[in-house]
C-alpha cells in the first residue's frame, strides 16, 4: 500500500505518515518511506526535458466524471491545426480515454495504474520517451480521476489545471484543499447545466480563492463552447512564455 496517500500503489514512498489507533490503547506508527523524494527526482528530469524542448506540459486533474476527457478532446480539435499535440492518459483500468484521444489524430499513450490512484513522474518519463519522435509543442497529461492523491505528485508539468464540474457541489475546494492549492488554474466545467442545478457559482469561486488566492479561474462548457476561447488563449500564452522566440506553427 502507498504510504503517502494510502492507495493500492505499493511501489515506493516518502513523507511521514501517521496513523492513530484508539484500540486497545492509542499508539502512533510512523512510516518513513521515500516515494516523494524519488518522484521529485524523476519530475525534475521530466521538467528539464520539457523546458529544453520548449514543450508545454499541463497536468489535468479532477474527480471522475468532471468532463475532463471531453474538454481535452474539444481543446485538441481547436488547437491541433496550429500546434503538435501529444497526450498521456492515466486510468486505473481500460484504454477508453486514450482511444478517444487517438480518434482526434493525436498520439496518446495510456498508463494504467491498477490500484494506484495517481500518475507518477517515472511513468511519465517512460511514456515521454515514446512521444518525443512526434516533436510535440504541447503535452497534456490527463491524470487519474481523484482530487486527493495527484496533488502531492509532481510530474514535471509546467502547470496543474484542476477541473471542477458544477455537478459536484461548490464546496469541493474546501473539502480537497491540497489539490486547489497545488493548481495554477481552475476550470469550472459544465456551466451549460447551471440552469438545472442548485449550484452557487460565487460561493464556489470564493471557496477556491480562500484556499488559493493566486488561483486563476475560468468558467467553461465543452458542450456549448462557452468560455473555451479564454481557456485556449490561456494555453497559447503559457506556450509562448516558454521561450520568447517560440512561434505558432
Amino acid at each position: 500500500m502507498c504510504g503517502v496517500c494510502g492507495c493500492g500503489d505499493d511501489s515506493q514512498t516518502t513523507r511521514k505518515h501517521v496513523h492513530v489507533f484508539a484500540q486497545p490503547a492509542p499508539r502512533v506508527i510512523q512510516l518513513e518511506l521515500d516515494i516523494l523524494s524519488k518522484n521529485n527526482l524523476f519530475a525534475a528530469e521530466n521538467r528539464r526535458q520539457f523546458q529544453e524542448q520548449a514543450v508545454l506540459a499541463l497536468n489535468l486533474v479532477s474527480s471522475p466524471g468532471s468532463g475532463k476527457t471531453t474538454l481535452l478532446v474539444e481543446t485538441i480539435h481547436s488547437l491541433q491545426t496550429d500546434y503538435a499535440i501529444a497526450v498521456i492518459e492515466g486510468d486505473q483500468q481500460t484504454s477508453f480515454d486514450a482511444e478517444r484521444i487517438r480518434a482526434t489524430g493525436v498520439p496518446a499513450i495510456q498508463i494504467n495504474t491498477g490500484k494506484g490512484c495517481h500518475l507518477e513522474a517515472d511513468r511519465i518519463g517512460q511514456a515521454w520517451q515514446n512521444l518525443q519522435s512526434c516533436s510535440p509543442d504541447m503535452l497534456f497529461i490527463e491524470n487519474v480521476g481523484n482530487l486527493v492523491c495527484p496533488s502531492g505528485f509532481d510530474l514535471g508539468e509546467a502547470h496543474k489545471v484542476v477541473i471542477l464540474s458544477v455537478t459536484e457541489g461548490e464546496d469541493k475546494p474546501l473539502k480537497y484543499p491540497d489539490m486547489f492549492h497545488a493548481a495554477d488554474l481552475m476550470l469550472l466545467n459544465k456551466i451549460d447545466l447551471l440552469p438545472y442545478l442548485d449550484f452557487d457559482v460565487e460561493r464556489c469561486l470564493a471557496y477556491a480563492r480562500q484556499v488559493n488566492p493566486a488561483l486563476q479561474i475560468l468558467l467553461v462548457s465543452a458542450k456549448t463552447a462557452e468560455g473555451m476561447p479564454a481557456w485556449l488563449d490561456w494555453i497559447k500564452q503559457q506556450r509562448l512564455e516558454l521561450k520568447p522566440s517560440v512561434e505558432v506553427r
